[in-house]
């Protein structure tokens, strides 16, 4: 996790120790209910999972499927939701909480990267934009092209973390694959010359048989 993200927490007391397993998640926070429910309480530090508010809030981003055409808050095969991305980002601004947004398409961050760029500069909290921007192990979803994505967000506010992943697959009961050498020594070369703070999500089934290529990749930038 970004020692950003930590320090973050760490200053207002939501957590205890410089430790990401502290950190509470909200994953597809994709509706209004959904994103209530993640803003409600505040960052009391707690060990039973069902008592701990939400430190980090984590959606999807698409474009609507009918018009209008704009960015809201759906992951696929969904094609329309209750709440937008403009409006999604009012609603949280308000509160000390950190957001993950994912695209799913370029096209979703074409259309949302003003509006991110008018709001996120004014939210001193962690940011993180997520994409997969490879084709990992078992992916057959296409990937986002990285460098038309990385153009598209070069704008955004320096504290802005990018979580960048490839696609991926896993099917029980086989010998899956793991992060090759040729994958994470493109993703390293592709973050290279990247400003901004970088993070690798990672497909948790796939880490046993990657640790040496993954720890690799990490040990390559101290961002």
């Amino acid at each position: 996790m970004s020692d950003q993200t930590l320090e973050y927490f760490l200053s207002r007391s939501g957590i205890k120790q410089r430790d990401a397993a502290e950190v509470w998640w909200s994953h597809a926070v994709n509706s209004r209910t959904r994103l209530a429910e993640a803003l409600a309480g505040g960052f009391t530090p707690c060990s039973a999972r069902e008592h701990c508010p939400t430190h980090m809030i984590e959606a999807d981003i698409i474009i609507r499927g009918r018009d209008p055409k704009e960015p809201i808050m759906a992951h696929p095969p969904d094609t329309d939701s209750d709440i937008t991305l403009k409006e999604w980002l009012e609603g949280v601004k308000e509160y000390d909480k950190g957001i993950k947004l994912d695209f799913k398409s370029l096209e979703a961050v074409y259309l949302s990267v003003v509006l991110l760029e008018e709001v996120l500069a004014q939210l001193i909290r962690p940011v993180w934009i997520n994409a997969d921007i490879l084709s990992g192990p078992g992916g057959k979803a296409r990937p986002l092209e990285p460098q038309a994505f990385l153009s598209a967000v070069r704008f955004l506010p320096t504290h802005t973390v990018l979580s960048l992943g490839w696609t991926t697959g896993w099917t029980a009961g086989t010998d899956n694959a793991g992060y090759s050498w040729d994958m994470v020594r493109e993703m390293e070369e592709i973050c290279r010359a990247l400003k901004h703070p970088v993070t690798f999500p990672v497909r948790a089934a796939l880490l046993p048989q990657s640790l040496s290529q993954l720890t690799w990749l990490l040990q390559q930038s101290d961002r």
